[in-house]
């Protein structure tokens, strides 16, 4: 793999165009207008009705996935800043110029936009509950009296059996917005490869390499030929853009301490048990060698700070302000300590061999890996989420339940049932237009994989209220 470069990597190339507004009186960059095609979509705008981790909850303080959107956003424009100052401040890179700053400024903000934008309903859990069906329903289901993995390729099966919203959200921006025509947003190839967390198929991720970038897939069979035109066209063909270690590590602070802040407004956990966790995740740290450095991150330290100020201006909820306060502050510790990770480790991210997040080895990490441990035993696991995962599980299954069957014989000369037809029917008129579109002189197998490909788009976009509703009225339930 050569070396990426900056001039490259920032690429404008779009797959096609809008019409363009006479007379140059558009001073925007490019990324300036993907950020306003972003914010100006529907697709977008549902994220407020979209669980970050407590599902359907009606207080006006917990978090959804737009506002978590948002934040990420904002981090990554944060990071962004201060990668680039640093990279021209030192002389890291004669590529880079004061005016690709901007540029990736604008691509982080847009980014930090869209990463969750391919979410089902539910949180992350929607999408373990649409891997679970699959994976135990596929081997049940028949296309002309032959089962689906026989008909399927290799990949096509593994694509729904390892369903994964990242791999949606590349589909959602450039397919499933339908606007002008059928690519989607139409965004810049830049911002597209910096959402691409993962750079691999279904076949290729391997979760047991430890290398971050086989994880997960990274997108879909039907949008392979896309990912080799933007790596291609970027310089990145098989490897991470530079870009998307700062957008997961906006990822990873924006939740990180929201989940502490929305857990301790919940009652999921204390001030004293919060000082108690933190106390000893310190300790074990320690034990197992990683980076604890308390002259510059001491955790325990700013969060008493934080409860002793409370008190001397007394403050009716000292714990509250000490939480709130202590996690703004964190925030800007695992800023610097990202900014680090990136440009400690830049000739590896740019040779794309870099194989960890931002925070490895830093003295944030141990606090990262603390944070998602907590938020975990105290939140997650507390009898409203799994409530709530339980429930969620019952809508998501009787939904693919009625909708998979249904688009199996969907377009094809085999005949339909009444129901199957009502089902289809049932489906986003938008979405079936891509079908239409993008199946058009397709084989039977291709057809057949983009026809469960539709079920998994439409129940993708719905929000958690519209997936509980339809529920509810496809079950006679007022």
């Amino acid at each position: 793999m050569p070396r990426m470069h900056w001039p490259s990597l920032l690429g404008t190339a779009r797959v096609g165009n809008y019409m363009k507004s006479t007379g140059g009186n558009d001073l925007r960059s490019e990324f300036e207008k993907d950020y306003h095609r972003i914010i100006g979509s529907s697709t977008f705008r549902r994220l407020q009705d979209k669980t970050q981790v407590f599902a359907l909850d009606k207080s006006d303080f917990i978090r959804t996935r737009l506002t978590h959107s948002l934040e990420v956003s904002s981090f990554a424009k944060s990071l962004g800043q201060n990668i680039a100052q640093y990279l021209l401040d030192n002389g890291l890179d004669p590529e880079f110029t004061p005016g690709m700053k901007a540029d990736i400024c604008d691509i982080l903000m847009c980014a930090g936009l869209i990463h969750d934008i391919g979410n089902p309903p539910f949180g992350h859990f929607g999408e373990e509950a649409i891997r679970d069906w699959f994976h135990r329903r596929m081997k049940r289901l028949s296309y002309k009296g032959m089962p689906l993995e026989k008909v399927l390729s290799r990949q096509m099966l593994l694509d729904f059996i390892h369903f994964e919203g990242n791999a949606q959200a590349l589909r959602q921006v450039t397919k499933l917005h339908f606007l002008v025509n059928e690519n989607g947003m139409n965004l810049t190839f830049a911002l597209l490869d910096t959402i691409i967390k993962y750079p691999v198929t279904s076949e290729q991720m391997k979760p047991e390499s430890g290398r971050i970038q086989e994880k997960k897939m990274g997108y879909f069979h039907a949008e392979e030929e896309l990912y080799h035109m933007i790596s291609g066209t970027l310089g990145t063909q098989g490897v991470r853009h530079p870009l998307t270690y700062i957008l997961e590590a906006a990822d990873d602070i924006a939740y990180r301490t929201a989940d502490i802040e929305d857990a301790y407004k919940k009652g999921c956990i204390t001030y004293d048990r919060l000082v108690r966790e933190l106390k000893k995740a310190g300790e074990d740290a320690q034990k197992r060698k990683m980076v604890v450095d308390t002259t510059r991150l001491d955790p325990v330290a700013m969060l008493d700070h934080q409860y002793q100020k409370a008190l001397s201006m007394g403050i009716e909820h000292p714990g509250l302000y000490a939480v709130q306060n202590f996690l703004v502050r964190l925030q800007s510790n695992l800023i610097y300590c990202a900014t680090y990770g990136f440009t400690s480790n830049y000739e590896s991210i740019m040779n794309g061999t870099y194989g960890h997040d931002l925070f490895y080895r830093t003295y944030g990490d141990w606090v990262i890996q603390s944070l998602g441990d907590i938020a975990f035993r105290y939140a997650f696991h507390t009898k409203p989420i799994l409530q709530m995962e339980v429930s969620a599980f019952t809508i998501l299954n009787f939904l693919m339940d009625r909708f998979v069957p249904a688009v199996i014989n969907y377009d094809t000369e085999l005949p339909m049932g009444m129901m199957e037809g009502k089902m289809v029917d049932l489906i986003s008129e938008n979405y079936r237009q891509i079908y239409r579109l993008y199946s058009r002189g397709k084989d039977e197998q291709e057809k057949l994989y983009l026809r469960l490909l539709l079920v998994t788009d439409f129940i993708s976009g719905m929000t958690d209220s519209y997936a509980k509703d339809l529920y509810q009225k496809l079950n006679g339930i007022s």
